[in-house]
């Protein structure tokens, strides 16, 4: 046990070093010194929690009814798709009522080229041994598709993975910095910005759907149908609040939000209004190219959360790949849609249902009073450790030291986050540390007690000490584990100090400082009282 190879005392030595310099840059947040650190340190640091920076707390709630009726709408456009492509099979107006699609295939005979068709168009749903969607045949000529109860679900979880991943984007561009995004329970999802004591624009932004989409205009709507909500069949009615009414819309997609490449605020170079330029990626802008060829003369909407913004006429085929969006926006407006659009559309509605503001002030406040506790803590076992097994107790001290810096290092490592409960866990872990030292050394005294001398006792008081420390210290990590597993919020932010405090105090109590003793005892093997 006390015999140590180069490579384990450099391996060793190396990781305590690592481990420390790694803490260096939370050290010193805050000071000149900082920034004067080489660039790799500078990216390694702790971030603090909402409740010790301040900042806001934003809870969201998705609305997962809507997404059977957006399965239900997408599947229609790409059935039109499917039916339009060579040979063209001939089918009347597709139905999306009673939550499923149905239509009519005027020759009968091609009922199965229309099932060949539509098979690609279903896939597993995950392990349940299910497709996501039934097709049936009625009436020899009528073709049925119903989303699958475990399609469904399917699509609801990977709509909440999109949104969460979408919300983090927006906050990104936002500028803010360290932000947690978390989904908690199956439709909500957690925003916290430490920093942010504004949120007003933060939630703006959340609200968004940014649903962009791009039809055909129906000229063919009858003004007193549109006034009544009623539109030509194929056709929808949505609002049009520049121009005072509703308008009628082709329900067909020409372009969607997934074409685009860029979105950023710009100025009307004729009028110098804010508006918001857009940049379709290859695809788009083909398409852009072909449909605008097509319909020369005609108007289009350009939609956004299904509220056209405006209907400009296409005067001529448009390349390029780029459009304008201009509807009385302001600089704020424009920026806020334009971050939305490239960001990615939310796959669900969001609503705020819960939202809060906590003062820096507060979180200043938590962290003296935390960090006084630990300092003090630290002190007063550090003096009953030198006072209790002297030369030992100093090893215990230097191990706590180091046991504290790397704990700090790791969390750097993996830009984690320092919370109020994560400083709970951080004292809780010092205690933990200093545990294992005592048995450590209590072992050895013992050892000393039944005749033994030094070197054996020292390597019988580490080997037999080091079971009951690695036991007692995996049945910790497994508690540990399962909150964070299972919990949320604190509960996590504990878990996560306590977790890698386990790994870094048996680590430095067993490992480290029976390499310093080692080393003494190389030096001077005599005699000694423990």
């Amino acid at each position: 046990m006390l015999d140590f190879p180069s490579w384990k005392k450099w391996l060793t030595f190396a990781t305590v070093i690592v481990g420390v310099l790694l803490a260096v840059p939370t050290l010193l947040s805050g000071t000149s010194i900082r920034p004067q650190l080489p660039a790799w340190m500078n990216k390694t640091k702790v971030n603090l929690g909402l409740d010790l920076a301040g900042g806001s707390y934003i809870l969201l709630e998705a609305q997962t009814s809507d997404v059977r009726n957006q399965r239900l709408e997408t599947m229609r456009d790409t059935i039109l798709g499917e039916m339009r492509r060579a040979p063209r099979i001939a089918i009347g107006d597709i139905s999306t009522r009673g939550g499923q699609i149905s239509f009519m295939v005027r020759d009968a005979s091609q009922i199965d080229a229309v099932r060949e068709r539509l098979l690609p168009l279903t896939a597993g749903a995950g392990l349940t041994g299910q497709r996501d969607w039934d097709i049936a045949v009625r009436d020899t000529n009528t073709v049925t598709m119903t989303p699958t109860d475990a399609g469904i679900a399917q699509a609801t979880e990977q709509a909440m993975v999109d949104a969460t991943e979408v919300v983090r984007r927006r906050v990104d561009e936002l500028g803010t910095r360290e932000p947690t995004i978390i989904r908690q329970g199956s439709n909500r999802i957690v925003v916290q910005v430490p920093g942010l004591q504004d949120p007003k624009a933060l939630k703006e932004l959340l609200g968004k759907t940014a649903r962009l989409e791009f039809k055909l205009v129906d000229t063919s709507a009858d003004p007193a149908q549109l006034a009544r909500g009623q539109a030509p069949i194929g056709s929808q009615v949505l609002p049009y609040p520049t121009s005072g009414g509703p308008i009628a819309v082709k329900r067909s997609v020409i372009i969607s939000g997934d074409q685009i490449a860029d979105a950023r605020q710009e100025y009307d170079p004729q009028t110098g209004a804010p508006i918001v330029g857009i940049r379709f990626n290859a695809e788009g802008g083909r398409r852009f190219a072909r449909v605008t060829q097509e319909n020369t003369g005609k108007p289009f909407a350009i939609i956004v959360d299904n509220s056209v913004i405006s209907a400009p006429n296409i005067n001529e085929q448009i390349l390029g790949g780029a459009a304008s969006i201009s509807g009385g926006f302001t600089v704020d407006s424009a920026n806020q849609l334009a971050i939305a659009l490239r960001s990615g559309k939310l796959p669900v509605d969001l609503s705020i249902i819960e939202e809060s503001t906590i003062s820096p002030e507060l979180g200043a406040d938590s962290i003296q009073r935390g960090v006084v506790a630990g300092v003090i803590g630290t002190l007063a076992i550090a003096v009953l450790m030198l006072f209790a097994y002297l030369r030992f107790g100093i090893y215990a001290n230097i191990a706590l030291v180091v046991n504290v810096l790397m704990i700090l290092g790791v969390m750097a490592l993996f830009n984690a986050t320092l919370t109020l409960p994560g400083i709970a866990g951080f004292v809780l872990t010092i205690g933990a540390a200093v545990d294992a030292n005592v048995l450590i050394n209590e072992r050895i005294r013992e050892e000393r007690r039944r005749g033994r001398s030094v070197n054996s006792s020292v390597e019988f008081g580490y080997k037999e000490a080091t079971r009951a420390i690695f036991d007692a210290n995996v049945t910790n990590a497994i508690a540990a584990v399962m909150m964070f597993v299972f919990g949320a919020g604190p509960v996590r932010g504990f878990a996560v100090v306590l977790i890698i405090g386990i790994v870094t105090s048996v680590f430095t109590a067993v490992t480290f400082t029976r390499l310093m003793v080692a080393n003494w005892l190389a030096k001077r093997p005599r005699e000694l009282v423990i």
